[in-house]
């Protein structure tokens, strides 16, 4: 990576972490970047070599990014040159986590990112592969063409006008709803929102004009547009009458496809004895957008089974006039609800299908839109709705 962010023309002062000379050398960066590599704040001929560097960088690269100085820079716990360097800059920063899958997964480093995410810094989540300790899974450090595509991308402006899904609109739908059995309980389902919110998060990142419905209370970065719902009649209230305002329309939100029929506008208590609750079916405006799609529309749909995966996909892509449809073993380990991983099959309205193996839901929704872009591509639907 160092390698090529110079042979691409970017002046690289590298800072290696103390625990970082157990696998490379000074040396060895000393001789591919553009000075002098540095290790301590006080191996330098400066008396602040943190505020000079961190003062004179355009962009920061923390790659790779242990579970320590994610916590660390997280916390602001200044205990080295690196973590000194990132609280002494204005610069963008860009972090690349790398490490095992128990440990990406781990609540305490996801709650470290987001905080990060929130304050600005760029995260390029990790992928799946081989890892350092013989296992496979996510956690795997991004190729270097990636991180140096990412860094090209950010030193362009970072502006979401670079993405390739600039000038878009595009509309997702995220979560499970909720129907009310009476003031205080309610039907759902397990649908965390997650898949739908990492898809938003990776449009918004590729120059889409991005509008969230999530019924899930997750957070969302600076530029996304959100409505919060929670019914799938909240839902309907916020697409249908906006359909033709977008470009593409993902539907990635968990439907109830019943409701309490007529649910209480109180507590129900415990001493009246179980409640009779009759159900009635939800209305599928799914439907409703296939009918009314216009030209030059992508419509995307999803189908959460248990079994018939692929069957079901096709029989929705039909019924639904979707040009796509992302089709999801929820019974599978490691996939679907409440995970931070998914695996799923991406399939065509003209029979054409893509697998997706296990990895997280962030690799997903890039596929996802990869596949949207493609379509895009292939119809000639490239111009956008202004």
């Amino acid at each position: 990576m160092c390698r090529r962010l110079v042979d691409a023309g970017a002046t690289v002062s590298p800072v290696l972490t103390p625990d970082s000379l157990h696998f490379v050398t000074t040396t060895t960066f000393s001789a591919l970047a553009s000075e002098p590599a540095r290790t301590s704040l006080w191996d330098s001929p400066e008396p602040s070599p943190h505020t000079v560097l961190g003062q004179g960088a355009d962009l920061i690269v923390v790659a790779p990014a242990t579970a320590r100085v994610i916590a660390a820079y997280a916390i602001g716990l200044s205990d080295d040159l690196l973590i000194a360097t990132l609280l002494a800059t204005r610069a963008p920063v860009l972090v690349c986590p790398a490490m095992h899958t128990e440990m990406w997964e781990q609540p305490a480093v996801q709650a470290n990112l987001r905080l990060l995410r929130e304050r600005g810094v760029h995260v390029l989540d990790p992928a799946s592969g081989p890892l350092a300790g013989g296992d496979t899974g996510i956690g795997r450090l991004r190729e270097p063409a990636e991180i140096v595509a990412e860094c090209e991308r950010i030193l362009a402006g970072g502006l979401p006008s670079a993405g390739d899904l600039a000038g878009l609109r595009i509309l997702v739908t995220a979560g499970g709803t909720r129907e009310p059995i009476d003031a205080v309980r309610v039907i759902t389902n397990r649908s965390s929102g997650k898949q739908g919110h990492a898809i938003a998060e990776e449009a918004r990142a590729r120059g889409a004009t991005v509008t969230l419905v999530t019924a899930a209370g997750l957070d969302v970065s600076p530029g996304i547009e959100v409505v919060p719902v929670a019914t799938v009649a909240d839902f309907e209230a916020a697409v249908v009458p906006r359909q033709a305002d977008f470009d593409v329309i993902v539907q990635a939100a968990a439907m109830s496809d019943f409701r309490p029929k007529a649910p209480a506008n109180r507590k129900l208590k415990k001493d009246e004895g179980p409640p009779e609750i009759i159900l009635e079916p939800t209305h599928d405006f799914s439907v409703d957008l296939g009918r009314a799609k216009r030209p030059g529309q992508t419509l995307v749909g999803f189908a959460a089974e248990t079994d018939d995966l692929l069957a079901n996909a096709e029989r929705k892509i039909r019924s639904k006039n979707l040009d796509l449809i992302v089709a999801n073993d929820v019974g599978a380990p490691g996939a679907g609800f409440e995970h931070d991983t998914n695996a799923v099959s991406i399939l065509t309205a003209t029979g054409a299908r893509q697998d997706v193996p296990l990895t997280d839901k962030r690799a997903v929704a890039r596929a996802v839109l990869d596949a949207v872009a493609a379509h895009r591509a292939r119809s000639g639907h490239r111009e956008t709705n202004q």
